[in-house]
């Protein structure tokens, strides 16, 4: 007897027609017609069953908080910080962890079972408490990882190293940092090295905001690559790295293969770097995207994540990474079918990998975290944006909803929507 079982299931490989049997939090078999019963049937009909989703970059101490106490008029990176200075010293440990436990209902809905969320340690840790308390009571429905994250700057913010050192202490455990935010690049270099003095005094991996600017010579992953060989660090990411949008190609030449030799795992959030980079550009305009494609081609590991829902820097969001991965698609011209389909690794297994999650793929023995996608492949799925029919967590059904819409399959097309009138 198997806990739950998914018949006739098309795997993002292009495997059709398998069986998928769970239990013990585990995937049992992959077969063909598996015989036996079980706990729960989903007769996928042929659907695309997938690896949940992960988020691999958010800030979840903020999110749910647009318009408190004001509108980001400018729309700019700088004025969502001094936005959330403000809501930082007027919101409530309660009011974080219930707008936190809001998003975590919507996410898991969305087939997203882990998140790697940056929590603030600037001005205090009523942050990192409650988002602690968020982890622990949100544990049975995703895996929530916090960085211990200095927005106003390591060097920058006075106390700012003092509290980092504490969250990690709570239980926070995972090194973050702003770099390009400190006051000079020289500081902001420093900032680095100490970072990652801190990640391998500890063992713990580090996650920093790096080179979030239009800025071609912001270059602190130069700094944090060099520092992840030299002291032998083994889970370092480099998140956002917009500035090599707008880097010489010459350089970048150089940057990508010392990326590639480092090891680093690179987070894109496509959404907010469209929205926030070049709002100071005339025409051209920058995409300020990172460079994926050539990162890719290198044996980066790129992954893209969501970063903000409605909160100073972001006023949009509904929680989809497959939104976030079709802007990942425009963003970077990568329109191919191969192009799309690294958009949809990008937020599913790419996503696990960045964050350290062992088991995340679809083999015997792999962790039950799975998504029935109401869609053909992961082309469609993009696409679509295909319904989550049905999430599992641990083998555990934990939300289902139904296909937005009739489809129409004609000979030799891919299916479309169809409204279903006549």
């Amino acid at each position: 007897m198997t806990d739950l079982l998914f018949r006739n299931v098309t795997l993002p490989d292009g495997r059709a027609g398998l069986d998928v049997a769970c239990a013990g939090g585990r995937i049992a078999a992959m077969a063909p017609n598996i015989a036996g019963g079980a706990g729960r049937v989903v007769d996928a009909g042929g659907r695309l069953l997938s690896v949940a989703f992960a988020d691999c970059h958010f800030h979840l101490d903020a999110t749910l908080s647009l318009g408190r106490p004001r509108l980001n008029v400018s729309g700019t990176l700088l004025e969502g910080i001094e936005l959330w200075g403000e809501l930082k010293a007027i919101q409530t440990h309660e009011e974080i962890v219930a707008r936190a436990l809001d998003y975590v209902d919507l996410a898991v809905a969305q087939g997203i079972t882990a998140i790697r969320s940056h929590v603030d340690v600037c001005g205090g840790l009523r942050g990192v408490e409650a988002l602690l308390e968020v982890r622990a009571r949100a544990a049975k429905w995703l895996d929530l990882q916090l960085v211990a994250f200095p927005q106003d700057g390591l060097f920058r913010d006075p106390g700012a190293e003092a509290n980092l050192l504490a969250a990690l202490d709570r239980g926070v455990e995972i090194v973050g940092g702003i770099p390009h935010f400190e006051r000079t690049m020289e500081e902001g270099a420093r900032s680095v090295r100490r970072l990652c003095a801190i990640a391998a005094e500890r063992g713990l991996a580090i996650d920093l905001h790096c080179d979030e600017t239009d800025d071609p010579m912001s270059r602190h992953v130069e700094t944090l690559a060099m520092e992840t060989q030299r002291l032998g660090l083994t889970r370092a990411t480099a998140s956002h790295l917009t500035s090599m949008h707008s880097m010489d190609n010459y350089y970048v030449s150089k940057l990508i293969p010392l990326i590639a030799e480092a090891g680093l795992g690179v987070i894109a959030n496509p959404a907010v770097n469209l929205l926030i980079q070049g709002r100071h550009d005339g025409y051209p305009k920058r995409r300020g995207l990172t460079r994926a494609p050539e990162l890719r081609a290198a044996g980066v590991t790129v992954a893209y994540g969501q970063d903000c829902m409605m909160d100073p820097w972001y006023p949009l969001g509904t929680a989809d990474m497959l939104e976030v991965a079709s802007l990942g698609v425009h963003a970077t011209q990568c329109s191919g079918r191969a192009g799309v389909a690294s958009a949809f690794a990008a937020v599913t297994t790419d996503a696990a990998s960045v964050m350290g999650l062992e088991g995340r793929g679809l083999a015997p023995g792999d962790r039950a975290d799975l998504v029935l996608l109401d869609a053909t492949d992961p082309v469609d799925a993009v696409r679509r944006r295909a319904a989550r029919l049905v999430v599992a967590r641990a083998g555990e059904v934990v939300a289902e909803s139904a296909a937005r819409a009739p489809r129409l399959s004609l000979p030799g097309r891919p299916e479309t929507p169809r409204a279903g009138l006549l």
